[in-house]
């Protein structure tokens, strides 16, 4: 019950966030800002998986970079919190998705997508 809370929270936020940022369309990540998963969850879970995908090729794109920046003696412990990030995601995710009805099927996309987007964030030096 209450991850269905949190996933309807998000998506009032992200039409929020959608309302905020429509003024900036220069920035990167404002088309993902603007984009809202309505529908059913089979939509929901198409739109998040989208949105997702998008993060994890900006996530790809963060770690190269971070890698190439790296100092030689950096570059196996990121290699490393990497492989296990990417673990430590994928198993939580999986959690949600063996929750009870179809909501689990959104939360568990709504996971990645979060996830993914905070790493990305994060590799690429982004405080958003």
């Amino acid at each position: 019950m209450a991850m269905r809370i949190r996933v309807v929270l998000i998506l009032v936020l992200l039409t929020i966030v959608r309302a905020a940022s429509a003024q900036d369309s220069r920035r990167p990540s404002a088309k993902l800002q603007q984009e809202t998963c309505d529908g059913g969850t089979y939509d929901m879970v198409r739109c998040l998986t989208a949105l997702a995908d998008t993060w994890d090729a900006r996530l790809n794109t963060a770690y190269r970079d971070a890698l190439a920046a790296a100092r030689p003696e950096q570059r196996e412990k990121l290699r490393a919190a990497q492989r296990l990030w990417v673990q430590y995601r994928d198993a939580n995710c999986d959690y949600y998705a063996f929750g009870e009805g179809t909501i689990a099927r959104v939360e568990a996309a709504e996971c990645r997508r979060a996830m993914t987007a905070s790493r990305a964030r994060e590799l690429a030096g982004d405080p958003k």
